[in-house]
């Protein structure tokens, strides 16, 4: 089976990962310029096809909620527009975590990202 190159959007993780094993390449910190982060994946995708799967074992099982990016697929696969699926996902996100301000922000940066990423062709 081949392996792919997956965003993972979680508390402990944020960033590309391996779908076959726990390889990860997780977003600088403060990394913020559009131009910053498509180099950000270019890299990635560099660094994934030289890794070795033999290496990193199997992949991490992260405990929290489902991804963003997951999350808002889903909604595409079923006939979404990836916009409208952005703007559901931010909203079932800000709704489940309305005592989180902070919770609420990271899903806005979730969705630009996710749109950012749609648009590229990475997603």
């Amino acid at each position: 089976m081949g392996r792919w190159l997956t965003w993972v959007s979680h508390t402990r993780l944020t960033g590309w990962a391996c779908s076959q094993c726990g390889w990860t390449f997780p977003v600088p910190a403060m990394l913020t310029d559009k131009d910053a982060k498509s180099a950000y994946d270019r890299l990635a995708a560099s660094k994934f096809q030289e890794h070795d799967c033999a290496v990193h074992g199997e992949p991490a099982v992260l405990p929290d909620s489902e991804s963003f990016a997951a999350r808002a697929r889903k909604l595409v696969t079923r006939g979404f527009k990836p916009k409208d699926a952005a703007q559901i996902t931010l909203q079932e996100i800000t709704f489940e975590n309305r005592n989180d301000p902070s919770a609420a922000k990271k899903a806005q940066m979730d969705a630009e990202d996710f749109l950012r990423r749609v648009k590229d062709g990475l997603i």
